[in-house]
């Protein structure tokens, strides 16, 4: 159940930039040539780095847990 909601949270980290993004040129016809997304993947960076870091922390918990 744990790794179903790690999961879907990352799959809502990854996906919130996609429905942020306003969809221009809609009434005029065609996209605006200059609107280009600057994202770059940097939410997919940002995912993966709080991914990482989020075990890291479960791994040191679990080590305190343990005693070791």
């Amino acid at each position: 159940m744990n790794k179903i909601i790690r999961i879907l949270c990352i799959i809502l980290i990854t996906s919130l930039p996609l429905v942020a993004q306003e969809e221009l040129g809609s009434e005029t016809g065609g996209p605006d040539p200059g609107a280009v997304p600057v994202d770059g993947g940097l939410s997919l960076l940002l995912a993966a780095g709080a991914a990482f870091g989020g075990r890291r922390l479960y791994r040191q918990g679990a080590k305190k847990r343990r005693g070791t």
